[in-house]
Order: structure tokens, then C-alpha cells, then sequence
């Protein structure tokens, strides 16, 4: 851990290295996050002609006309894709990390400014890529988001397997790079930049999930860096690592050897540690702010950090769950179900002390604990139907059900979207020196909870009813067909809550300039980025170094002049 030398830094004054090229963190926090917001609204839009083709299949949409088969799959494709990689992974990560992480432990910057940038640019090159695809000779790719070959492996496969499908691998493989340099940089901050008396046990529970998504990425998105350039090799360069002797369309591919099983292996080695990656920032904030508005220490705080440990560990041990239809041995799913199950219990030592800070507090319900406690909601929600589909037996029926569908967006897609909010609504006063307004907040709060289960509880049980995910329509099919009325529920509900999130776009543009003007402390917390000014300067603590005395959760104290004792703040010798 390194000692830094009081010194005040002078902000860049050109508009380029300022605002575009910035070595900032701040900065390149808000870039990534503001990329994440367009993505976001972009992976919303593709949902949403792919709710209006469910219940209308023969509609023809103003300037798109009809949707057929293969551009549902393409627009589920490009959903996907566009939500875990340009949403779930950025703004949670690259986002609120880089933006507070240095200034909860001390720190004036990244330990590596210049890849810091880098890695922003590289990620933005990724999406731009990716967004590509929809313009070039036939379309984006059909193949899914997770990239199943042969079809994705053979250019021939169908529409928008050529070019756009290179153009997808190409995306993901740029995002793997940015992603590798952002947490490299994450990692060695969090080890060497801490500041004096900032021991790893006094770290807040954000720092904790920001360093484990950090090990997560590095050790998950190298293997799919390497899976997507075999992959490309596989398309444009006639090799087999993925592709077996096969015909498509009577006509012998010229591939053999090759194991589409391998795509999945390598693919699922990286996408379930993904699944932690999207969900553990989350995690760690909902912990702060469960302490920060509950006015009480975090319940196990050592409890929580070694459950961080736990999953980030566990989570590379279960990535078999996905394949069990895949005609896996019985004793190899049988050990991927228990590892799976056995993941289920540091996820329940996390909620059980959430429950515990929450019992007995003040509880001050602004819009940041909402959004904290809906998440709490939608991770159990979403979690207790993992079970199910971490048995062999029951997830053969269930895996291509909406079922599936149902519980990955709750305790992944929903739930980490749930943590983003909370994170914007807690920490937009830091960033922008103004408080967002909290009626409009709580209504976004109210209509997008409700909404959320709306749409997905459902899909429970239209998926145990056998409604089959990634058909275009179910028009055709009987047991489908009858339904219908809960596609059409699901879809009003999905219009419902899209609309919601206007109510959010409006609310942080406007409050940017015409917000409350905030103090440099509005929630009364204890960590180190309530102790500088508000926007925080450009070395974060304008040349004074902070020196920590307390952990990060230090409210009702006794013998302390407030209810909550800074980081900085000199030790209070408790009153007996």
C-alpha cells in the first residue's frame, strides 16, 4: 500500500482532454456511465418490437414494416447482447466504479490513468461495432447472444450470419480487451492506493464487490476473448474448433473435428462468473445504503465481505448448469447441481444480513433505499427459482421455457438495473452538486417495481405451461397459442414500464440544472467521498490526503456528537 504526498493536481483546462480524452476518473466514470444509458434505451427499444411481434405478429411497424422470423431473432440477439455487455457490465463496473471507487479508499486517481482512458474508448469501439451489424448485408446475427455453434460458426447458416455475425464476434472480442484493462487497473488500485489507515478490513462493501468483479473479469473474459478469435477463425480462416463434419443445406461444410460442446464450455466458463459480475456491484451497494438509511452498522460485516469472497469463488465452478441438456454424464451434472446449490448459500447469508440491518432501524426511505430494497425483492424473487433449474431432471423441461427468461432477468437483468438506480439516485448529488427531485424519483420507483413483476412472474408460468422461448410467434402451435392472453398482459405491462423510465431520463437531465443545490453530505454517511467537496475536485480531496480512522458503517454510536462517525473522523471513545 502506498503513501501519497499531499499535492493539489490542476484540472486539464482544453475542452478534449477535459471532457473526451480525460485521464480522470470521474470523468471516464460518467462516460462510461452516460454509454451505458444509451445502450440501455437502445437494448429497450429491440424488447419492445419484439413485445409488439409477440401479441401482433402480423403488424407492420412504421419504419420497419414486418418483423419475420429470423429479424425476431435477430432483435433478441442484439438484446441480449447490447443489455449484458453495454449495461450490465458497464455502468455498474466501469461506471459508478470508476467514479467513487478511488475516492472511497483515498485515493487521488486509477493506479493507471492512461489505461483507464483506454479502456473507456476501447469498450465505446465495442458498441459502436456491435450497432454496426444492423446496417451491413444481411442484417445482425441470429445466433443468440450466447453464440451457439455451428450456427454461428458457419457464414451460410442463414441471414445475418455473414458479415454481421463477424461483426458481433468482433464487438465482444474488443469489449473483452476494454473490460481486461479496466480490471487490471480496479485490482491494482484497490491493492497499492489505499489511503493511511485504510486497512482492506475497513473498506466499504462497494470497494469489496468492485475488487472481486475486478478478479472476475480478468480471469472470465480472457477465455472469451480466446473462444471469440476461434471462433473467427472458425468463420474466415477454415479451421474446426467448433464445427464437426456436417452438411448445411445438403452441402458438405469442409469442416471436421470440431466440438460445438467446446463453444459452450468456453462461452459458460466466462458467462456464469458474468452473471456475478452484473450482480455484485449491486450487491456491495445495497449493503451501503441498507447501512446508510437503516442509521445502523451493516449486520456481518465480515460476514459479507467473506460471502463476496465465497461467490466470486463458486462462481467459476458452475457454468455445467447451462448445459444440462447439452447430454452431459449424470455424475458431471450431478456435481455442477450440488456446486450450484452450495452458490445458493453465501447469495443467503448476504439476505439474511440485509434483513438483520434492516431490523429495528430508523429506516429513512428516500428514493436510494427504494430502489436498494426492491432489489433486495427482486434478487430473492428472482434466486428462489434457481433451484429449480439447478436440477438436471426438472431443468430438461424447463430450459427453453420462459421460465428461464423469468429467472435470469430478475436476478440478473432486473435486479442489477434496480442497483444502477439506486446508485444514481444515492450518489447523483456527489457528481453533479444537485439533488434529483425525490416525488418524481418514487413514482419511477412504484411503476417500475410493479412493472417488473408484471412482466416476469407471469413467465413463470406460461414457461411451466410449455410456452417455448425464441419462437417469433405462437401462433401456430395450439398449446402456445392458448397462451396468448398472458403474452398480451406481459406486453402491456412492458409498455407500462418502458414509459417509466422517461420519468427517470427527465428527472436527471433536469435536475443537472435546475436540481436542489446539494451539501457536500445530504445523506449523512460516513465514507470518504461525503468529505470532499461537492463535485469533488480534480485530484478528489483537493491536495490533502485523508487519513481513515473508523470502518464504513459507523452510525449510532455511543458517546458521538451524531448519530454517524466519519471514516476520517478522530476515534470516539465509547460512553459506558
Amino acid at each position: 500500500m502506498t503513501t501519497h504526498e499531499p499535492h493539489a493536481h490542476v484540472a486539464p483546462q482544453g475542452f478534449i482532454r477535459k471532457y473526451v480524452f480525460s485521464l480522470d476518473h470521474k470523468v471516464i466514470g460518467l462516460q462510461y456511465f452516460f454509454l451505458a444509458l444509451v445502450a440501455v434505451f437502445t437494448g429497450m427499444f429491440l424488447s419492445l418490437l419484439m413485445r409488439i411481434h409477440l401479441i401482433w405478429p402480423t403488424a407492420s411497424i412504421p419504419l420497419f414494416g414486418d418483423i419475420k422470423p429470423e429479424q425476431y431473432l435477430s432483435l433478441l440477439t442484439m438484446h441480449g447482447t447490447i443489455m449484458v455487455f453495454f449495461v450490465l457490465t458497464t455502468a455498474p463496473q466501469g461506471g459508478f466504479g470508476n467514479y467513487f471507487l478511488p475516492i472511497q479508499i483515498g485515493a487521488p486517481d486509477m493506479a493507471f490513468p492512461v489505461l483507464n482512458m483506454l479502456s473507456f474508448w476501447t469498450t465505446f469501439l465495442g458498441f459502436v461495432v456491435l450497432l454496426a451489424a444492423f446496417f451491413v448485408t444481411g442484417g445482425a446475427p441470429l445466433h443468440g447472444w450466447t453464440g451457439y455453434a455451428p450456427l454461428s460458426a458457419l457464414p451460410s447458416a442463414g441471414p445475418g450470419e455473414g458479415l454481421g455475425a463477424d461483426l458481433w464476434i468482433i464487438s465482444i472480442a474488443i469489449f473483452c480487451i476494454g473490460a481486461l484493462m479496466g480490471a487490471l487497473n480496479f485490482i491494482t488500485t484497490t491493492l497499492d492506493m489505499r489511503a493511511k489507515g485504510m486497512t482492506l478490513m475497513r473498506m466499504p462493501l462497494t470497494c469489496w464487490a468492485w475488487f472481486i468483479t475486478a478478479i472476475l473479469g480478468l480471469l472470465a473474459f480472457g477465455v472469451l476473448l480466446s473462444a471469440g478469435i476461434l471462433l473467427l477463425m472458425d468463420r474466415n480462416l477454415g479451421t474446426s474448433f467448433f464445427v464437426p463434419l456436417s452438411t448445411v443445406n445438403g452441402i458438405l461444410t469442409g469442416h471436421k473435428g470440431g466440438s460445438p460442446l467446446l463453444w459452450q464450455h468456453l462461452f459458460w466458463f466466462f458467462g456464469h462468473p458474468e452473471v456475478y459480475i452484473a450482480i455484485l456491484p449491486a450487491m456491495g451497494l445495497c449493503s451501503q445504503l441498507l447501512s446508510v438509511f437503516s442509521r445502523k452498522p451493516i449486520f456481518g460485516y465480515k460476514a459479507m465481505v467473506y460471502a463476496i469472497l465465497s461467490i466470486g469463488f463458486l462462481g467459476f465452478m458452475v457454468w455445467g448448469h447451462h448445459m444440462f441438456m447439452s447430454g452431459m454424464s449424470p455424475y458431471t451434472a450431478f456435481a455442477f447441481s450440488i456446486m450450484t446449490m452450495g452458490i445458493g448459500v453465501p447469495s443467503a447469508i448476504k439476505t439474511f444480513n440485509w434483513l438483520g440491518t434492516l431490523w429495528r432501524g430508523r429506516l429513512r426511505l428516500a428514493s436510494p433505499m427504494l430502489f436498494a430494497i426492491g432489489f433486495v425483492s427482486l434478487f430473492v424473487t428472482g434466486g428462489i427459482s434457481g433451484p429449480f433449474l439447478a436440477q438436471p431432471v426438472l431443468d430438461i423441461y424447463l430450459h427453453e421455457t420462459y421460465f428461464v427468461i423469468a429467472h435470469f432477468h430478475l436476478i440478473m437483468g432486473v435486479a442489477s438495473i434496480f442497483g444502477i438506480f439506486a446508485a444514481t439516485y444515492y450518489w447523483f448529488p456527489k457528481m453533479f452538486g444537485r439533488m434529483m427531485n425525490e416525488p418524481l424519483a418514487k413514482l419511477h420507483f412504484w411503476l417500475t417495481f410493479i412493472g417488473a413483476y408484471c412482466i416476469f412472474m407471469p413467465m413463470h408460468y406460461s414457461g411451466m405451461a410449455g410456452q417455448l422461448r425464441r419462437y417469433s410467434q405462437g401462433t401456430e402451435v395450439a398449446w402456445i397459442k392458448e397462451l396468448t392472453p398472458i403474452q398480451v398482459f406481459i406486453t402491456f405491462a412492458a409498455f407500462v414500464t418502458i414509459a417509466s423510465q422517461f420519468i427517470f431520463l427527465f428527472n436527471l437531465f433536469w435536475s443537472m440544472k435546475k436540481g436542489k443545490e446539494a451539501s457536500d453530505n445530504p445523506w449523512e454517511a460516513t465514507t470518504l467521498e461525503w468529505t470532499t467537496a461537492t463535485p469533488p475536485p480534480h485530484d478528489n480531496f483537493g491536495g490533502k490526503t485523508p487519513v481513515v480512522y473508523n470502518g464504513p458503517y459507523e452510525y449510532s454510536v455511543p458517546g458521538a456528537p451524531r448519530d454517524f462517525v466519519m471514516q476520517s473522523d478522530a476515534p470516539v471513545e465509547a460512553k459506558h
